[in-house]
């Protein structure tokens, strides 16, 4: 995907774009229809499908006391969006005097440093500029002057609930896996850099990987049957989130994967971890004996999980 960081930066494309602006933390079904809406107007008219979004999350400027966990980082979110078909974002710096600016001046600068806006889509009652006074009706009216078009897409409802960021949030709080698959259009994962732990699982025969996140929203602590994508392979595994306690006991919480049947060393490769199953919750063993016989039995229940998906 190619990114630009400043408003002056559009004026590299060099055909007329679309822009499908929002936050679009977790690329959820809602996102996506965004995301589709826009990719579909340019390509009837001949244009270019580009995201705006922003980093960090709005609310750690607007609500710097009430930040909610990310569900997926800027990078994690670009790759998902690029999914959706759209090759150029927009990824502009959210601070107070990102914030501060006026609504309207947003959309001229954005104008005025395309070669040609031919549209902007967004989210009904998305809101953007100073105080939140920009809204669907503000960009109608600035298109009709300057002749590009305004598509405010409808959400998205499952069973007659509003697919919403913080609802996924919530059901992964919950360790509700099938509700958060259900509203991203996905199985939950979180991406990161597989890092150096404390290498007790290859002492004890089960190899783990430590994954340096970015503050997501993580559900409950325990054991879970996961997908691990490296690359473009995928890959079996059990995944563990907690304070280790029979290790130290101590924060922060940590996310570490077993991968079955694979030995190659990961350091330094970012990984993708798919959550699909809850197996048990964490627990503190004595001895390292009881903690490898605990492994065993929770690889022998997750071989079994994944035979049954096979049937």
């Amino acid at each position: 995907m190619q990114i630009f960081r400043t408003i002056e930066e559009l004026s590299q494309i060099k055909r007329p774009i679309v822009l499908a602006a929002g936050v679009f933390d977790g690329v959820h079904l809602g996102h996506q229809a965004v995301l589709q809406t826009a990719v579909d107007a340019a390509r009837r008219s001949q244009a270019e499908p580009v995201v705006l979004t922003f980093d960090p999350h709005p609310s750690t400027v607007l609500r710097p006391g009430h930040v909610q966990p990310l569900l997926t980082p800027s990078d994690y979110k670009l790759r998902l969006i690029e999914k959706q078909g759209i090759k150029k974002a927009l990824l502009l710096e959210f601070n107070a005097e990102f914030a501060a600016m006026e609504a309207e001046e947003f959309i001229h600068k954005l104008q005025s440093s395309a070669r040609e806006l031919s549209g902007i889509c967004i989210g009904q009652g998305w809101k953007f500029g100073h105080n939140r006074q920009g809204d669907a009706k503000l960009l109608q009216l600035i298109g009709m002057k300057n002749g590009f078009f305004t598509c405010e897409v409808a959400p998205v409802k499952i069973n007659d609930t509003i697919v919403s960021s913080t609802l996924i949030r919530q059901a992964i709080a919950e360790a509700n896996l099938p509700l958060a698959a259900e509203f991203l259009g996905r199985d939950f994962s979180i991406s990161g850099q597989v890092v150096e732990g404390r290498k007790l699982g290859r002492q004890i025969g089960f190899p783990t990987a430590n994954i340096s996140t970015h503050g997501e929203q993580y559900p409950p602590d325990g054991v879970y049957v996961v997908n691990v994508t490296i690359g473009k392979k995928t890959i079996h595994g059990l995944a563990n989130i907690g304070l280790r306690p029979s290790v130290t006991g101590e924060g922060p919480r940590v996310l570490e994967v077993h991968l079955l049947d694979f030995t190659q060393s990961l350091y330094g490769k970012e990984i993708e971890v798919a959550f699909l199953d809850f197996l048990r919750a964490e627990k503190k063993f004595e001895t390292l004996d009881l903690l490898r016989e605990q492994i065993q039995r929770d690889v022998i229940q997750a071989r079994a999980w994944f035979g049954k998906q096979m049937e």
